[in-house]
Parts: C-alpha cells; structure tokens; sequence
C-alpha cells in the first residue's frame, strides 16, 4: 500500500480550496500524479478529479479524498504533501525520500 502523509495545514488548504471552487466530495477527489517535464525531469501535478481509473489507488484522510495512478503511486510511495506560505515560497510541497535531486526552484525532481 503506497504511503503518503498530508500535514494538517495541506489539509486545511485543501479543504479551503475544495469549497471556495465548490467542490462535492461524495463525487469529486483530489488526484495526486507525477508527469514528465521541469528541469529535473518530473513534476507532481494536483487536480480535482471525478473519474476514478482501473488502477488508481484511493485514500482518504482527515476527509480529503486522494487518488493516484500507478506511476504517481511507484514515485510518492513514502512522501509528505505540506503547504507552505513563507518566504521560500507559497504552495503544495511535496518531501520525497525517493527524490535523488531537486530542482532549485522545488517545482521538479528526479528518482
């Protein structure tokens, strides 16, 4: 079972964001995947979602429905999504162990 933890501030984002854009949680989730592209070679990618795949694994936490694709779950498995609004940076982070390298700006990474 693929792991990841979401702080208590990510979830509190989240479920901000889910009613400001109205966003019903008996057919909506949010989907957590990693795609190709940045300068380290792969971005993780945050949406609303309302069509769960074959393959997809769905968790739920603290109220917050996820899903995540096979890909996303084989390069998350074991990382923490946080929300941060600091100096560093405003936004969803992810802190991945599997991530050998990072991009300087924290948008990209690399297994």
């Amino acid at each position: 079972m693929t792991e990841l933890s979401i702080t208590p501030k990510a979830i509190d984002k989240i479920k901000t964001l889910a009613t400001t854009e109205g966003i019903d949680w008996n057919q909506q989730f949010l989907r957590v995947a990693v795609v190709s592209g940045g300068c380290s070679g792969l971005t993780y990618d945050l949406g609303w979602d309302s069509v769960e795949q074959a393959e997809d694994l769905l968790l739920e936490t603290h109220g917050v429905r996820v899903a995540m694709d096979l890909n996303a779950q084989l390069y998350i498995e074991g990382s923490t999504l946080d929300f941060t609004d600091g100096l560093e940076g405003k936004g969803f982070h992810f802190n991945n162990p599997q991530a050998v390298r990072n991009c300087a700006c924290g948008e990209s990474f690399s297994v």
